[in-house]
């Protein structure tokens, strides 16, 4: 059983941003949280399977996403 990639969406100064954990740089960033959650699903399933972890504005985990 292959692992999962695992993206985080969090809060930054500028906005969003949608990064896989061991990422140096975001892979998706914007104003608009909801926008840089489906764009950051839709790199995420690409991959195969994987997890996203939306963040809230104080950075806890709000919800989590699993895709086969």
């Amino acid at each position: 059983m292959g692992r999962r990639q695992v993206y985080h969406v969090t809060k930054t100064n500028e906005g969003w941003q949608g990064k896989l954990t061991s990422g140096k740089r975001a892979s998706v960033v914007g104003k608009i949280k909801e926008d840089v959650v489906k764009k950051t699903i839709r790199i995420a399933r690409n991959t195969g399977k994987c997890i996203v972890k939306i963040h809230s504005v104080d950075n806890k985990v709000q919800e989590t996403r699993r895709y086969d």
